[in-house]
């Protein structure tokens, strides 16, 4: 069995409170989640704080799955981290981090994550959920600059790397 380090980023042209304020939101996660998905938010009464958990629903390969996750660290407008509570995998730790820098704000996510049934997790891993990850997140960096505003030509984003955590998970997870 297996960690991965997932980590993207992406350049906003917009103060770090503007882009932080829309990653904080739980009920934006629906719009950057690709369609496929069928991703829903159970409960309509949620403001993002330490200890939230937010409860909800996706469809994957056509069978539905509820998703629950925890915020386990807050700290507007720098940092925030969500772990799966219950989900499809082992382990789902995301760190979505916000640094002003000239000109806007520098967004970075970075996921530890491990599948469940060890040997057969990591042929899953290689045969479909590194690619369907990267499909999400990088729709994820598509809709982003419709949802955060600002001058959309300011834009940048990085590639979704996916790697095998050999040496060991980062010390935030």
């Amino acid at each position: 069995m297996s960690d991965y380090v997932l980590r993207c980023e992406m350049f906003a042209p917009v103060p770090v409170e503007e882009a932080f304020a829309v990653f904080q939101n739980p009920y934006n996660l629906a719009a950057i989640t690709p369609p496929w998905l069928g991703f829903k938010v159970l409960r309509d009464d949620l403001t993002m704080r330490k200890g939230l958990e937010i409860d909800y629903t996706i469809r994957w390969m056509g069978i539905g799955m509820r998703w629950k996750t925890l915020i386990t660290d807050y700290n507007p407008p720098y940092f925030f981290i969500d772990e799966q509570a219950r989900g499809p995998y082992s382990m789902w730790r995301h760190k979505h981090t916000f640094e002003s820098v000239a000109g806007g704000t520098k967004v970075s996510d970075e996921v530890v994550y491990r599948l469940p049934l060890g040997p057969l997790g990591d042929i899953a891993h290689w045969a479909m959920v590194d690619r369907q990850l990267r499909q999400i997140f990088g729709y994820r960096q598509k809709t982003l600059p419709g949802l955060i505003g600002g001058d959309r030509l300011g834009y940048r984003m990085s590639p979704v790397e996916i790697a095998r955590a050999t040496a060991g998970v980062p010390a935030w997870a």
